[in-house]
């Protein structure tokens, strides 16, 4: 198969994840400057992982705030949770993303995450100029709706690429079910927290690293 366009997961693919417990206590901060000081563990949880409109909605009529200024600042304060794990070197490129400088095809990246996360790790690690196209979610609920496996975000970045045969590459299921909703390839990388994951998809290819994919597409 031959490939003229790659699009990458960001968090789990070319960047670290970010540990649970950060995004935690970004949520928890954000309830206290709603002045929610002891929110229950459970609502905690649901602003911190796998949010959705329903839930947020949900969460926010419990304590009497309005999801439209609620969901914005926990996504402002988790980013800047995020950025001081950049900036502490707590979460950092993966060595192997050197290898996609030589790799002959136009790039772009689709995250889950915010957008201002997206362009933060990308200026601050000096790599904004491999991609073309960079999609993360915007601070609203309606962003929620649009992440993998929906591919909302990947047809912006084919379209932005001018993709003809693309290929995404990610860490999770969802990534490879956006894939095919997005009627393209997907290559699962088996990261180290991935090295042992019983996969309930098919993707098409899978991969140790980065540097392999100069084997599918060179």
């Amino acid at each position: 198969m031959t490939y003229d366009t790659v699009v990458f997961d960001n968090d789990g693919v070319l960047v670290g994840r970010t540990r649970y417990d950060v995004l935690q206590a970004a949520t928890e901060d954000t309830f206290e400057q709603f002045g929610v000081t002891d929110p229950d563990p459970d609502d905690i949880e649901e602003m911190t992982i796998g949010a959705t409109p329903k839930t947020v909605s949900d969460v926010c009529s419990r304590y009497g705030l309005k999801p439209g200024e609620f969901w914005p600042t926990r996504d402002q304060t988790a980013a800047e949770a995020q950025y001081e794990e950049v900036r502490e070197g707590r979460k950092t490129l993966y060595d192997d993303l050197d290898t996609l400088h030589d790799l002959d095809v136009s790039m772009g990246i689709v995250s889950s995450n915010q957008q201002a996360t997206v362009d933060f790790v990308l200026e601050h690690f000096g790599v904004d100029d491999l991609f073309g196209a960079a999609y993360g979610r915007e601070p609203t609920i309606e962003s929620l709706e649009r992440r993998k496996p929906n591919s909302h975000y990947i047809d912006r970045a084919l379209a932005d690429l001018d993709a003809d045969s693309a290929l995404f590459v990610g860490d999770n299921e969802s990534d490879v079910r956006a894939a095919e909703n997005a009627g393209i390839d997907s290559a699962f990388i088996r990261r180290p927290h991935r090295r042992d994951w019983e996969l309930n998809v098919w993707p098409t290819w899978e991969i140790d690293g980065l540097s392999d994919l100069h084997d599918i597409i060179d």
